[in-house]
């Protein structure tokens, strides 16, 4: 086994690339595509009361060695230890989230992207958004589009941010999130980090959310925000069904590959195992 320095950190890209079942094709897009495949978004630590750690070490052990999924801050910074491995340069950026926001509100950094110089271009890439994250890297320039497994993507300006749109089944542009295109301190990702997975209000505390995407570009995302709820959604329509909080164990198994939990007392999801 080889491992590699991301960083002052040691990152172990060959198990990182047998969890991608990645063979050969190293480029960024391939890396990306792979990554978004392969680890499923989820939020089932914070859901059950556990705060969400961001070391390298951690991240590994989870969505690397333990084939769990996670949310945005996991899998970004798991994709930046592992663009560095394989020598890009990488920089890290904050976003407010827009979709679902209500007119002339204000969100908080609470997502994070990156920007990233492979072979002197510069990419946007984003393996951490669960209501449809990018497939492949945007060209990190204002008006570029791009398209992959029928699911358009555009980065606009808007004021001082940049803003992440997607077009929908009927043609028309949502804004994702949006964020000023300089890099952030690592302490300003661990802060929006600790809030997300421990606040109150925060809607991965109080609510379930797993996602997952194929390299088809196929979505399957379970939900109890608003109403427990099992869509399944392609470029071409969506479809969606409610479901008893009894099946969420085996859903999670068969849906996401996600074995091993369980309800407890409380409805909340749990490891089978948990000490």
């Amino acid at each position: 086994m080889s491992q590699e320095n991301a960083g002052s950190r040691v990152f172990d890209l060959d198990a990182y690339l047998r969890r991608l079942q990645l063979d050969g094709a190293r480029e960024l897009a391939a890396v990306h595509r792979a990554h978004v495949a392969a680890i499923p978004f989820e939020n089932l630590d914070p859901h059950r009361g556990a705060p969400v750690s961001l070391e390298l070490e951690d991240l590994q052990r989870k969505l690397v060695h333990d084939a769990r999924g996670g949310y945005c801050f996991e899998h970004n910074l798991l994709l930046k230890a592992a663009l560095e491995a394989l020598g890009a340069s990488v920089e890290e950026m904050l976003a407010r989230v827009r979709l679902g926001a209500d007119p002339g509100s204000i969100r908080p950094r609470t997502h994070l992207v990156l920007r990233v110089l492979d072979e002197n271009t510069s990419w946007l890439a984003d393996v951490g958004f669960g209501a449809g994250t990018l497939l492949e890297p945007l060209p990190f320039e204002v008006g570029a589009e791009g398209q992959c497994a029928g699911w358009r993507f555009r980065l606009c300006e808007d004021g001082d941010e940049l803003v992440v749109r997607s077009a929908g089944a009927d043609g028309a542009w949502l804004d994702l999130y949006g964020f000023v295109p300089q890099p952030v301190p690592h302490v300003d990702i661990e802060t929006s980090n600790w809030f997300v997975s421990t606040h109150p209000r925060s809607p991965f505390r109080a609510g379930l959310v797993v996602c997952t995407q194929d390299a088809a570009g196929a979505r399957t995302r379970l939900s109890d925000w608003d109403g427990l709820t099992l869509v399944r959604q392609t470029p071409a329509g969506t479809a969606s069904e409610a479901v008893s909080r009894e099946r969420i164990p085996q859903l999670l198994a068969d849906e996401f590959g996600l074995p091993g939990f369980a309800l407890d007392a409380d409805g909340r999801v749990v490891p089978s195992a948990a000490p």
